[in-house]
């Protein structure tokens, strides 16, 4: 099999492992994702059909390193196997990363209050949760700070 359908293949098999067995984020349920995804593909589509037609090519791809099944406008297929597995690992480690931090990005990950809420900056606080001193008669436990 040629190295880059291999390459594409792996990279896509292992965001999407990446999603559903450690991050699980849930973007995948998001139709914020998908419509995210459905913009970038079409860009990708202006951009990538104008760098790789074949009657004036700007992009050459090897055709032994490839499946050779090119759609639409001579893209080659694995092009989207990239930018799905770019795009999306990008999108994942960013809401990941925000959650790490205390902070819940909107639409996918769990936001506090209502969306008109959240569009205008919330009116609730947010809950932050850090590894203080126990409170006295319950050791061990984390305590819970609230900031407005």
């Amino acid at each position: 099999m040629p190295e880059y359908t291999v390459a594409t293949v792996v990279a896509v098999v292992a965001v999407v492992a990446l999603e559903l067995f450690w991050a699980r984020t849930g973007i995948f349920r998001s139709a914020q994702y998908w419509v995210a995804m459905a913009i970038v593909f079409g860009f990708q589509m202006l951009v990538d059909g104008w760098l790789t037609k074949l009657s004036a090519p700007i992009v050459l791809y090897e055709p032994s390193q490839h499946a050779g099944v090119r759609f639409p406008w001579d893209i080659p297929v694995e092009d989207f196997g990239f930018g799905f597995a770019m795009v999306t690992l990008t999108l994942i480690s960013w809401i990941r990363l925000g959650r790490r931090e205390g902070r819940a990005p909107e639409g996918v990950a769990a936001s506090v209050g209502s969306p008109r809420e959240r569009r205008e900056g919330g009116t609730q606080p947010e809950t932050v949760r850090s590894e203080t001193p126990p409170v006295a008669g319950r050791p061990g436990t984390p305590m819970e700070r609230r900031h407005s």
